[in-house]
């Protein structure tokens, strides 16, 4: 995160008013720093809100698998449809394109929250081990920090790709949604049916790696909440 980094707050943090006020502005303002402080003064440290951002991005990806399935599906329906309104047709799929649009908006972001916390957090860590005066503690945070960064690292790589997978997914029910938009006839429904299978394709794929992913932090939220235990 940086200084014009949007960020949102965590599902469990529950303020009075005048802290609320403070973190409003602290988020208006950008500052990580600051915003972190505060947080931990609050009692909420870099790992509760590291395991909060990994929640709230596996319940995106669900979010978004579950809406990719269901504009599949329109997808499929709509162009056996025999007969019936082009218009209706067309308006039915526009909207599953940007309900589409907008989970997979929304997995990106709660990525990119894991991300800033995660920085935030290593480099804490990191940081935090020169002033050990104890070698023995300080080699085994090192080794805590060792194995925590290889599963955030295993994390993050599957939800990265899952995220890579949704833009051409996107790309092609948007194509297919201009065209139906820009061609309102039945030869134009009767081409796309050729397409069908490319766009099921794609679709499977992102399914099962955000799935894969999601499987991913549920291992992660499970091995931090174990170790906070």
């Amino acid at each position: 995160m940086n200084c014009s980094t949007p960020f949102r707050f965590p599902g469990f943090l529950s303020l009075s008013l005048t802290s609320a006020l403070l973190l409003v502005g602290l988020a208006g303002s950008g500052c990580q720093t600051a915003y972190y402080e505060t947080m931990e003064k609050l009692g909420y440290h870099k790992r509760d809100l590291m395991v909060s951002d990994v929640k709230k991005a596996r319940d995106a990806q669900q979010e978004a698998k579950e809406q990719f399935k269901s504009a599949l599906d329109r997808f499929t329906k709509t162009l056996n449809i025999q007969g019936g309104e082009l218009q209706e047709k067309y308006e039915v799929l526009n909207d599953e394109y940007e309900r589409s649009e907008k989970r997979a908006q929304a997995v990106r972001d709660r990525i990119a929250s894991v991300e800033n916390v995660s920085d935030a957090l290593f480099d804490e860590w990191t940081a935090e081990l020169k002033q050990y005066s104890n070698a023995a503690l300080r080699q085994k945070s090192q080794k805590q920090l060792t194995q925590t960064r290889g599963q955030y690292a295993q994390l993050i790589k599957a939800m990265k790709r899952a995220e890579a997978k949704m833009d051409p997914v996107l790309a092609k029910l948007k194509d297919h949604v201009l065209f139906l938009k820009h061609n309102l006839n039945a030869q134009a429904i009767a081409s796309l049916k050729s397409e069908l299978v490319t766009v099921e394709s794609n679709v499977d794929s992102l399914i099962k790696d955000l799935n894969a992913s999601i499987q991913e932090a549920d291992s992660f939220i499970a091995s931090m909440e174990k170790e906070n235990a």
